[in-house]
């Protein structure tokens, strides 16, 4: 049974992974607030005393505005942090697999959906930092495998941690009478996060390179709240808006290589809504 070492093992994907995969490998996870202050010779020391298959890093700070905020903590998290991993798993043979995201994309002006090879230049600190670590990780480890994972959901349930995201966000403003806003020009995947860590044993064994992981989508955020909406048989204030971004991603690389690939956005959240009972259709 392969040896996994978790980082961020304690947050939204990270818990799931300890819970999802548990029996299926050998899972352990660095310590709870280790990496908050470690250095590059604290992760080594782990790492190497572990002794793991594959280091699986999903701790990042991955607010898109807190890391606009502070670029030196988001650099820190999300460039020099998975480059200690890559280190890392170097010395001791380990497989590497990190979380990148769809953030890369941002800044695009064509509509997308865009592939792993499309140039790039980020708008924003956070994706910035990720495109950086994922040049950077490969340079270290070839081998090593990045994910561009999208803006994930769940409900809470299963005693695991949950945060604000779309659908739930959609629940609370049902509930309280709030009013969300989406543009009709606002493109992006939302991938069930349960289903994201489903796939993560194929992307175990892919071979080293950049992958889009997550759901595709057929249509704007507008659009794609409504039909949520729809399906869950609520009725939330929904403020249309305008403003133009894309970020939707072609799955073609990820289902070639691992033989599999995501639900699109809309067949995700009838699957999450059937794991907790709440389908009115």
């Amino acid at each position: 049974m392969k040896k996994i070492l978790v980082s961020g093992a304690g947050g939204f994907v990270g818990a799931r992974v300890m819970s999802q995969l548990a029996g299926r490998y050998t899972l352990c996870a660095f310590p709870k607030g280790m990496l908050a202050a470690a250095d590059k010779a604290a992760v080594a020391e782990l790492v190497h005393r572990e002794q793991p298959d594959v280091i699986l890093h999903t701790a990042a700070i991955s607010d898109t505005a807190y890391s606009e905020q502070h670029p030196e903590e988001s650099y820190r998290a999300n460039v020099e942090l998975p480059c200690w991993m890559a280190k890392a798993a170097k010395e001791t043979g380990a497989g590497l697999v990190a979380f990148s995201s769809d953030q890369v994309y941002a800044g695009l002006k064509e509509h997308g959906p865009f592939n792993e090879k499309m140039p790039l230049s980020p708008a924003n600190v956070y994706g910035r930092h990720k495109w950086e670590a994922e040049q950077r990780v490969l340079d270290i480890l070839p081998d090593a495998v990045l994910l561009r994972a999208t803006w994930m959901y769940d409900l809470p349930g299963y005693g695991l941690p949950v945060r604000g995201n779309f659908l739930l966000n959609l629940y609370t403003a049902a509930l309280h009478g709030q009013t969300l806003c989406f543009s009709v020009n606002d493109y992006r995947g939302i991938t069930y996060v349960r289903e994201a860590v489903e796939l993560l044993p194929r992307a175990i064994e892919l071979p080293g390179g950049v992958y889009n992981f997550g759901s595709e989508n057929d249509c704007d955020m507008y659009t794609t709240a409504l039909r949520a909406c729809e399906i869950l048989g609520i009725s939330p204030a929904l403020e249309r808006q305008d403003w133009p971004r894309s970020l939707l991603m072609d799955g073609r690389k990820l289902r070639t290589a691992a033989g599999c690939g995501f639900s699109d956005t809309q067949t995700g959240l009838v699957h999450c809504l059937r794991d907790y009972g709440l389908m009115r259709r």
